[in-house]
């Protein structure tokens, strides 16, 4: 379900009805029918974070980004809000073989199957909680997922739950909700409880012309 920061959104119909959304069912609906042609989309977008999100995982496991290597291919990784499947193809590059990816879209998930990446896919509401057993995964990645009308900041206790201890959790936040929505509210109550530890929380830019747009976030969980 990811999809790029655009300030402004341009002419794209499908952008301007991802930043409109309101409803479970909205989302549903726009990601279905936006399915054939996202990838195309966000191409044309310059669309960054999915290689910048991987490659954080990589640097925070305090390893050196190494293209072609096998650095992730022991570490077992949800995406959530996994779309079309760009960030299981980055992380791929670097070897990861065991990726459960979850979305809210049907038809978004067919596209996400056919890159043969993903272990397990599965329709998910990002804003309930997560079928999945606590401390299950190495790392819970979510790029792209964390924007305007789309999931709010209660979704990164999931994540907590459901990584391992010392498991690290890498999303993007588009700059704009980042403490309009609480997401830094909620990151600040996390530290300060002994939860995580903060990594990163620094402005990025979501295409590869630009250097601002969002929030890289990267908690490790204590």
């Amino acid at each position: 379900m990811a999809e790029p920061d655009t300030h402004p959104v341009g002419d794209n119909v499908f952008l301007q009805r991802a930043y409109k959304l309101s409803t479970t069912e909205e989302a549903r609906n726009l990601y279905d029918e936006w399915a054939s042609q996202y990838d195309k989309d966000l191409q044309n977008e310059d669309y960054a974070a999915p290689k910048l999100a991987a490659e954080s995982l990589i640097l925070a496991r305090g390893d050196i980004v190494q293209d072609g290597s096998q650095q992730l291919s022991a570490v077992k990784i949800m995406d959530a809000g996994c779309g079309t499947g760009l960030v299981g193809v980055s992380l791929a590059r670097f070897g990861a073989r065991n990726i459960e990816g979850l979305d809210i879209s049907p038809g978004m998930l067919d596209i996400a199957r056919h890159t043969g990446v993903y272990g397990v896919l599965e329709e998910a509401d990002l804003s309930k909680p997560i079928a999945r057993l606590d401390n299950s995964f190495d790392a819970v990645m979510c790029v792209g997922t964390l924007t305007r009308g789309h999931v709010g900041p209660n979704v990164l206790k999931e994540f907590v739950r459901i990584v391992k201890p010392e498991g690290l959790i890498v999303a993007t936040v588009l700059d704009d909700i980042w403490e309009q929505d609480g997401f830094r509210t909620e990151v600040n109550n996390m530290r300060d409880s002994g939860q995580v530890s903060a990594l990163r929380a620094d402005v990025i830019g979501l295409r590869t012309t630009s250097d601002v747009g969002g929030r890289l976030l990267v908690l490790k969980k204590l």
